[in-house]
């Protein structure tokens, strides 16, 4: 069976109300998982180069993503552990799973206690192996996108874990992701190291509503991953890129179909769906490249006053 998430991300601009109603409102469609993310605005990581960023002959070499103004930003959408408890209780109560994304491997101990059978690992953590190998302790199920991952890191970590159940998510960590640049046919190349693959989906919804998930559910996906808000469009950062509770019906009744009933209604119902195959290995964009600078590392633990990312072999906990 397909595995359908909804992630919430900052949609619910962290207030309890809205938070419990796309959790009600994704269990009442079916979804599998309610997803949060772990993040916290403290434990984002001061980078001087990205203040200013740097553009030489009018082409950006480091984006500008200056520290201050994303800390205010972030701040107010905290989940504290008592509201990451009651996360927890209330997906219980809904009768839908609750998972996160953990950003920080300091956090990794208090996530743990909350009683989640499975977690998810952000793209430009796929490479992080500190922080995998403490949640596949901790955890019976892993989720790891690969967007902006270079190959020899995937590898790396389905080596990690051979022992372990996890599925891999082809991803492209351009926001919102153009059709012609998602690359399903990459997800061939995961298959080399798992049988549980999925796609997490940043397509536009104005422009290209869900055809990009069913696509990959033609494809025969073990898992889509679709942003989610109960919100207009405009009252979120990623508003533009998050189906809401009608779309989402349609994407896990769709999930419930077969891949070769899928692929009919695709071949007769989406125009050029090809382009969405792209190629099984390529090289990373510019645009991707840029994004793994910032990202990787956006987030790290604190532990006596020293810095420590996720990649980093050293004691955190």
């Amino acid at each position: 069976m397909v595995k359908v998430i909804a992630e919430f991300c900052q949609n619910h601009l962290g207030k309890w109300d809205v938070l419990k109603e796309m959790i009600w409102k994704a269990a009442e469609v079916g979804a599998d998982y309610a997803k949060v993310q772990s993040m916290l605005a403290d434990e984002l990581t001061f980078r001087d180069r990205f203040e200013e960023g740097k553009i030489i002959n009018n082409k950006v070499k480091v984006i500008k993503r200056p520290f201050k103004p994303e800390y205010d930003r972030l701040k107010p959408m905290d989940l504290t552990k008592e509201l990451f408890q009651k996360f927890v209780d209330e997906c219980k109560s809904a009768g839908i799973e609750p998972l996160t994304t953990i950003f920080t491997r300091q956090r990794i101990p208090f996530l743990a206690t909350l009683g989640m059978k499975s977690v998810k690992v952000a793209s430009y953590d796929c490479g992080s192996y500190p922080l995998i190998r403490e949640l596949k302790e901790k955890f019976n199920y892993l989720y790891i996108s690969t967007g902006a991952t270079f190959d020899e890191e995937i590898e790396k970590a389905a080596q990690i874990l051979n022992d372990h159940e996890f599925s891999f998510l082809q991803c492209v960590t351009i926001y919102p992701t153009p059709l012609d640049v998602l690359n399903l046919n990459r997800m061939n190349f995961l298959r080399k190291f798992t049988s549980k693959v999925g796609f997490s989906d940043h397509s536009l919804i104005a422009r290209d509503g869900i055809n990009a998930s069913i696509i990959a559910l033609a494809l025969g996906v073990d898992v889509i991953e679709r942003h989610f808000t109960v919100l207009k469009t405009e009252e979120s950062r990623d508003g533009p890129v998050s189906i809401n509770p009608q779309q989402l019906k349609e994407l896990v009744e769709f999930s419930n179909q077969k891949p070769e009933e899928i692929m009919d209604y695709v071949k007769q119902n989406i125009p050029n769906w090809e382009i969405t195959q792209g190629k099984e290995k390529r090289e990373l964009t510019h645009g991707e490249l840029l994004n793994r600078d910032y990202y990787r590392g956006r987030f790290a633990s604190k532990v006596n006053g020293e810095i420590i990312y996720n990649w980093e072999d050293k004691k955190v906990f």
